[in-house]
């Protein structure tokens, strides 16, 4: 492939760029990929004050010719006082280190990349829904082609992100990263992979919980596409298998990709059975060590929450300790209602919009706000 420059003079404030201006493609060859639009910016005359910002954008052209049109904007040049702010987020920083007792960080930045992790969670996306979530022009003949190439690159760029966060996790219990963390790293991304055959099943569950549980779902399709929380249940499959596995950290970010997306905040942790399906999902939030089980239903802006924490004797919460309610079979919640505590609704139990619910029901249970406020009242009247 031969390459083409042309050298261009701007006016009279003596600056040059080099311009490539044709990228010859072999006929017959598909022009694939994406073809970038940067910024390069360049000092002008210090008597002008003034910055300029070329913007190249290619164009695809006829015969498979590729050209660059050229852009000045020109902007004042100011001065923002940036030596006395990074000298002070500079100390800012010593002072939070200190005080952690934090040490230098060897070898830079060692923790899992969110923007790394979203491309991983889109590749998984894809791989178990190729035809519906992945890329548009896919046909049935390449699905396997396609799951195998996405599976195998996507997998890899997930085993650098738990090596990563085993590595950060062994410093922060004063561990060197050793042979043994590689090693534990490719068993989690191994054992992962191996789960997805069970996750994509579960998920079929989901889909069809949804499609069944909702009047004005015209498809399966338009389940999977459109709503939110068949979105957040996907996200919610894939990290609770991270979580299961050890790296919760990467497990919390594929929940905060759900929750920014959907609104939709169900932490890694929690654990939830076959037919789940989530209507509207808008304020969702379903805590760490909550149980769920199967063809549950809930609706926006339902918290299955904590009532309380444990403290512990340093004056620390308590972490992992059990503090979110179990939902058993059947249950449906309406929109608004609010669950706290270590409680058991019972299986086929509806609890109405509103409700404010902190002790468990039995079986077959239908709770409403009227009998809520009832039974608190009965509750005050025993009180001495």
């Amino acid at each position: 492939m031969r390459l083409y420059s042309h050298r261009a003079r701007f006016d009279r404030h003596s600056f040059e760029e080099i311009v490539v201006c044709l990228l010859p493609l072999k006929v017959g060859m598909a022009c694939i990929g994406v073809l970038h639009t940067y910024t390069q910016r360049l000092q002008l005359n210090s008597t002008l004050g003034l910055n300029a910002f070329h913007l190249v954008r290619w164009d695809v052209q006829r015969y498979g010719l590729a050209s660059m049109k050229l852009m000045d904007t020109f902007v004042p040049h100011h001065n923002w006082g940036l030596d006395r702010v990074v000298s002070e987020l500079h100390e800012v920083r010593r002072h939070w280190r200190e005080t952690c007792a934090r040490d230098q960080e060897s070898g830079g930045r060692e923790l899992p990349a969110p923007g790394s992790i979203r491309d991983i969670a889109a590749g998984l996306r894809g791989a178990l829904f190729p035809m519906r979530l992945g890329p548009p022009d896919l046909r049935q003949e390449s699905e396997d082609f396609f799951v195998a190439y996405t599976l195998d690159t996507t997998l890899h760029a997930l085993h650098q992100q738990v090596l990563l966060e085993l590595n950060y996790t062994a410093r922060q219990s004063g561990r060197e990263p050793d042979n043994d963390i590689k090693a534990h790293s490719r068993d989690i991304v191994l054992a992962f992979a191996a789960s997805l055959p069970k996750v994509r099943s579960l998920l079929d569950t989901d889909v069809r919980a949804a499609y069944i549980g909702d009047p004005a779902a015209h498809s399966v399709d338009e389940i999977l596409l459109c709503y939110p929380g068949a979105q957040a249940i996907i996200y919610h499959r894939l990290a609770h298998e991270l979580y299961r596995l050890g790296v919760p950290m990467i497990a919390r970010i594929f929940a905060e990709l759900a929750h920014s997306k959907t609104s939709i905040d169900i932490h890694p942790g929690a654990q939830i059975g076959s037919g789940f399906f989530i209507d509207h999902g808008t304020g969702v939030v379903i805590g760490e060590t909550a149980i769920i089980g199967e063809r549950v239903r809930l609706y926006q802006a339902v918290t299955l929450g904590a009532k309380r924490f444990s403290v512990g004797s340093d004056g620390i919460l308590e972490k992992g300790q059990p503090r979110h309610p179990i939902l058993e079979d059947d249950v449906v919640i309406y929109a608004g209602a609010t669950i706290l505590g270590r409680i058991t609704i019972g299986k086929g139990s509806t609890i109405g919009g509103n409700v404010w619910l902190t002790h468990s029901v039995p079986p077959n249970s239908h709770i409403t706000q009227a009998s809520s406020k009832h039974e608190l009242s009965n509750t005050e009247m025993r009180q001495p």
